[in-house]
């Protein structure tokens, strides 16, 4: 990962305000989709030679009451908002270093309680820690199970699997920009981001664009080449014990054809591992 993140987060952001979004007229011929970088310190209540600064790394340590402003001038979300402050040192680190690939066993136990519906737990780099036996059944088609990342970006399967391959490109790529703030020092995130950007031009594209989205709740479409196409929902849970781990837990509407597919999914994967 590049040394100015705070700066390019910054750059990708302007470029994706337009003035007529905050109010601000649009005179002449403009060098950029998006917003100047005088009209940001305005926006911002700064001195455009300060935020300057700021996009060239020359300056990376701004006040919590600037990133404020800066969050509000370049319409950023809750996430983006709390990326931005994680980049400025402004907001209290929650480090993931800690994070290892260690489930514990009273979890295990918990996922496997879940008999009719799938889930798993992930780290922040989306590696896949465990999975109960449906979660297995629905991502048994990749070889490797390992990194939905990987999964989305590398795996030729990932694109008929996805039918929405696009949007759930974005947020896997949101995910991991989010985690670049939470523990810029990752080493197993700098070498998921570099294999990752020289084997994919779209996660490098992706990449760039300086998205971040945490993975919390929302909804998921499957192919599956055994039952079809599933639509679920998904909603992820911090593990408490282990800052950084998740629990992703899907869910199928009782009695759609999801949930019937859900069904012969786990009856079929299960007669699989007996025979």
């Amino acid at each position: 990962m590049k040394d100015n993140e705070l700066g390019e987060f910054l750059r990708a952001q302007r470029a994706g305000v337009r003035p007529d979004q905050v109010g601000m007229p649009s005179h002449g011929v403009r060098r950029v989709a998006g917003l100047r970088r005088e009209e940001v310190a305005v926006l911002a209540g700064m001195n455009v030679d300060y935020y300057t600064r700021l996009e060239q790394g020359r300056e990376r340590r701004p006040s919590p009451q600037l990133v404020d402003a800066l969050s509000r001038a370049l319409l950023l979300d809750g996430d983006a908002r709390a990326h931005l402050h994680r980049l400025a040192r402004t907001a209290p680190s929650r480090r993931a270093a800690g994070v290892t690939g260690r489930v514990d066993p009273a979890l295990r136990v918990l996922l496997d309680g879940y008999t009719h519906t799938p889930a798993l737990v992930i780290d922040p780099t989306l590696d896949i820690l465990a999975a109960n036996s449906l979660a297995q059944a629905v991502y048994a088609p990749f070889e490797p199970m390992d990194n939905l990342a990987r999964m989305v970006f590398l795996d030729p399967l990932g694109r008929t699997f996805h039918p929405r391959w696009e949007e759930n490109a974005e947020a896997v790529v949101g995910h991991l920009r989010q985690t670049s703030g939470v523990d810029p020092g990752s080493p197993r995130l700098a070498d998921l981001v570099a294999e990752l950007s020289s084997r994919s031009p779209d996660f490098t594209r992706l990449w760039e664009s300086h998205h971040v989205r945490g993975k919390t709740r929302g909804d998921k479409c499957f192919r599956h080449p055994d039952v079809g196409e599933l639509s679920l929902t998904y909603h992820a849970f911090d593990v408490r014990d282990v800052p950084g781990q998740q629990l992703v837990i899907y869910h199928a509407e009782p009695g759609s054809p999801s949930a019937q597919a859900l069904g012969l999914l786990g009856s079929v994967h299960a007669t699989a591992r007996q025979g």
